[in-house]
């Protein structure tokens, strides 16, 4: 499995393009994080921390869609670079002017969520050009997508707890963001993204939400964020019963790394069967083991019930990946895994928002409880859809060039996300019968 992500990423470009996109989305994956540290270093309430990360992730959900839609239309460099530039001045003019005047705070998490650039549904859009447009190989690349993700979430809390440590919660703000628009930059100059254009697609109004698939996809998500949301601020209470704010960071690093882990085993094999039914099996799973939380114990033991409770997302996520792939009608294909991004964060968003109260009235255990009860609607959304899912609308066979451009991989004959060295090397194992008629996408 290793030496399969290795192979990827001795590709040309394919180390840069992902190092460079993980380090441009860490101030909005450590987004929600930094910004209730911040307001409670300035003396504010659960309640408001809550809303205004809550805030933060609702502007970011309206955001990805438009820029995802912009960045098929106009290509990556017009589009990412310069919404990561205004992104990271909303997060500065949050740290200068405080949580002192309610209205400047909620404005300034606003223009840093709504210009958050869409770099991870710009990345798989590149996958397809950068790996010569073969199926298994692009397939696994989602796989060590979702790995390198927990990596950030792993590291991210433990940065930002560092850089609170160092100077302050605002320091902390300046100095992440900073990094992000570096990130980016790295991205947007490089060859692929500058070549890369989307394919020919249907002008229609929902774009990539014409999808009945993706739309019960989508469903499922937003309560899968909904838990992770609800477990950001939960955690922080936690911290709070036991006198000491570093806890919260390894809490959150432990979540990250049960991630990590999951995803590591997820890829180390091929998977047979259809994605859509595996991805039921992952996110019960998933959902199961966000109920021990709630149990509250000491902080080793509620680490790794925090761990456990994260095992099964990066496999969730590698699995739901594909099935966006599947599902997302020809040239949306930004559009469609940004569209993935905003309903996974309007869920976390109503997570932070509903945990805080949670928290006030009934105690960190009711913090928990949220997640638990988010889990159990993601699975009853994927159950009760379950037909839907299960008719692909078409495959899609792609041609591309590390330097040119290639949207989509996505088919009946769908090699495993898992990937690792089974997929990379070797192939992957047919997931299921052709969605329908091909259509062969080149990229330009």
């Amino acid at each position: 499995m290793a030496a399969g992500y290795a192979e990827l990423l001795r590709t040309r470009h394919a180390a840069r393009l992902l190092a460079g996109t993980l380090i441009g989305r860490l101030p909005n994956g450590t987004g929600p994080i930094a910004i209730v540290l911040f307001t409670r270093a300035e003396g504010g309430s659960y309640s408001l921390a809550g809303a205004l990360a809550a805030v933060y992730g609702l502007a970011n959900a309206v955001g990805q869609p438009l820029l995802g839609r912009a960045v098929d239309l106009f290509g990556q460099p017009r589009v990412q670079l310069p919404a990561a530039v205004v992104s990271a001045l909303g997060m500065v003019g949050l740290a200068v002017a405080g949580t002192g005047s309610p209205a400047a705070a909620y404005g300034a998490v606003v223009v840093a969520g709504l210009f958050t650039p869409p770099l991870e549904g710009g990345l798989r859009a590149l996958w397809p050009g950068v790996l010569g447009g073969k199926e298994e190989r692009v397939h696994a690349a989602y796989a060590m997508d979702a790995v390198a993700q927990e990596v950030m979430f792993t590291v991210g809390p433990l940065l930002v707890t560092l850089f609170v440590a160092l100077w302050d919660p605002a320091g902390a703000l300046l100095v992440i963001n900073a990094i992000g628009v570096l990130g980016a930059l790295s991205v947007v100059v490089s060859e692929p993204s500058r070549t890369w254009r989307s394919a020919p697609r249907e002008a229609h109004w929902l774009g990539a939400l014409r999808s009945p698939g993706l739309l019960a996809l989508l469903g499922s998500f937003f309560f899968v964020g909904t838990a992770l949301g609800s477990i950001t601020v939960a955690g922080v209470a936690y911290a709070d019963d036991h006198g000491n704010q570093a806890v919260y960071g390894w809490l959150m690093a432990a979540l990250g790394l049960g991630a990590l882990v999951g995803g590591v085993a997820y890829g180390a094999r091929r998977w047979a069967g259809a994605p859509e039914r595996r991805l039921r099996l992952l996110v019960a799973l998933l959902a199961v083991c966000y109920l021990p939380l709630m149990l509250v114990p000491g902080p080793l033991p509620m680490a790794g019930l925090t761990a456990l409770a994260g095992v099964f997302l990066a496999p969730a996520l590698a699995c739901a990946f594909i099935v966006v792939d599947r599902h997302a009608p020809a040239g949306t294909v930004t559009e469609a895994f940004s569209w993935l991004v905003t309903f996974f964060g309007v869920g976390a968003a109503i997570g932070t928002a509903a945990a805080g109260p949670a928290v006030e009235l009934g105690g960190t255990a009711s913090g928990f409880a949220v997640a638990g009860v988010a889990g159990a609607a993601a699975l009853l959304v994927l159950t009760a859809t379950q037909r839907i899912l299960a008719a692909p609308g078409r495959t899609r066979t792609v041609t591309g060039s590390p330097s040119g451009s290639a949207e989509g991989v996505g088919g009946g004959a769908d090699a495993g996300a898992g990937g690792g060295a089974g997929g990379a090397a070797g192939g992957g194992a047919p997931e299921g019968p052709a969605g329908g008629p091909k259509e062969r996408l080149v990229g330009n």
